[in-house]
């Protein structure tokens, strides 16, 4: 007499264990492969400004392996190690368009930042009527203004900056820069604003303060997290902004931006120049959104959960 065995099938829990780490794998084998192709074209850059002209015309990839690192890109600045101690004007000329860039971008972004925040604190508190404009009007017209192409601005610009001798200035950038990167500051501070209960500019009132004290001592506390994201992104825009430095600016005021497109010229590319530029460039962004990566996402989610 036979005997068939019937198979037992696999416990619920099993499977769903099997499930569950199917999917986890799934899902983190995804976010390996997005973080090596959004952090790929700077492992590029970075080795790139190691390479030799051969090195960088045969598409070398790995150090010490398809090519032996070399500080030609930084020595060509005067910032490698063996450099540093010596005088060089590539260097100065470096220092001058950073230093630059940083003026530029954070006095635009500080001011972008005021303005906008005191305009979108208006707009989630009162209501305004310009002829037929009302708040959500006036809101659109600010977006709309980045609908403009920079290239239409150009010649008014260039024009306007000659009759004011505002041409190859930091505070001419400064203000251009601004102006730019408002709408962006609005939108966001409006939608963080938003979130804040009235009760609380009511309340302070109530309490004794002024308007402006309600303002400054109450409600600003509360919306820092969306602040801080609104300049972080206005620095961004306006520390890469090329159009208008290149457009605006022949020699002291020129910024980084301009100096890293300066290293096409008849003779060739300078990759491994341009490269240790871009690196530089770089920098200064990326370590300001790990130390600040909090606030960029709580203030760039203000206002999507009601």
């Amino acid at each position: 007499m036979t005997t068939t065995t019937i198979p037992t099938a696999v416990p619920r829990d099993t499977a769903f264990r099997l499930t569950t780490v199917l999917s986890r794998v799934l899902i983190y084998g995804a976010l390996v492969a997005w973080a090596f192709i959004c952090l790929f074209p700077i492992y590029w850059t970075l080795t790139t400004s190691m390479k030799s002209a051969v090195d960088v015309t045969q598409g070398h990839l790995i150090p010490w392996l398809d090519f032996q690192p070399d500080w030609k890109g930084w020595r060509s600045l005067g910032l490698s190690p063996d450099t540093l101690g010596s005088t060089s004007t590539v260097r100065s000329e470096f220092l001058s368009r950073f230093l630059n860039s940083v003026i530029t971008s954070l006095g635009s972004s500080l001011l972008a930042v005021v303005i906008g925040s005191l305009a979108a604190y208006g707009l989630s508190r009162f209501q305004y009527k310009f002829g037929w404009m009302r708040n959500r009007d006036i809101s659109f017209f600010f977006l709309s203004q980045l609908i403009l192409p920079p290239v239409v601005l150009a010649l008014p610009f260039l024009v306007l900056y000659r009759e004011l001798a505002l041409l190859d200035t930091r505070i001419g950038l400064i203000l251009l820069y601004t102006l730019t990167v408002l709408p962006i500051v609005i939108w966001i501070m409006r939608d963080q604003f938003d979130t804040i209960p009235t009760e609380l500019d009511e309340a302070a009132l109530v309490d004794g303060l002024s308007l402006w004290g309600a303002f400054w001592h109450i409600i600003l506390p509360i919306a820092l997290p969306g602040m801080v994201a609104a300049f972080i992104l206005a620095l961004v825009l306006t520390w890469n902004e090329y159009f208008f430095a290149a457009l605006l600016t022949s020699s002291d005021a020129k910024t980084l931006p301009v100096m890293v497109a300066s290293q096409t010229g008849s003779q060739g590319i300078n990759w491994w120049s341009m490269a240790a530029l871009a690196t530089t460039a770089i920098a200064p962004l990326a370590l300001i959104g790990i130390f600040l990566e909090r606030y960029i996402v709580k203030g760039l989610t203000a206002g999507s959960v009601k």
